[in-house]
């Protein structure tokens, strides 16, 4: 059953067959951000589930890694589909729990990669953001 979740929840953060899809157009932008700290609804979103899911205990409260990697620096190598792979099945060889059994986190994968991406692409100049107004 919980196996059955898992690829429900990862066919719904857009993994198909291998490939990455949007729900909107290829060129719609993962993330918007204006004035380095004020994001879209999405990236928003993202940012609430990173703090909801409490990742700074071993990421860092500003995602320069601590107990656990930069993700500024990961995500500037690591694709989409290893983002998703690795939250859902965790590392645990390293200490990375597995999140697919939690909704918070995985229904919320893909907001979640948009406000990390923008922090490890320096658009996003701070950790702390807020919707754009």
């Amino acid at each position: 059953m919980q196996h059955r979740v898992l690829l429900s929840l990862i066919a719904a953060a857009g993994l198909t067959g291998g490939a990455i899809t949007t729900a909107s157009a290829a060129d719609a932008p993962l993330y918007t951000v204006v004035d380095g700290t004020k994001v879209d609804a999405n990236t928003l979103k993202g940012f609430k589930t990173w703090r909801a899911a409490a990742c700074d205990r071993c990421h860092g409260p500003n995602q320069e890694g601590m107990v656990g990697p930069s993700l500024i620096e990961s995500l500037k190598v690591l694709s989409k589909a290893d983002f998703v792979k690795t939250l859902a099945d965790g590392r645990l060889e390293k200490g990375m729990p597995s999140w697919s059994a939690n909704p918070g986190v995985m229904t919320n994968i893909d907001a979640l990669y948009a406000y990390l991406k923008g922090r490890s692409d320096g658009k996003i100049t701070a950790a702390k953001v807020t919707g754009i107004e």
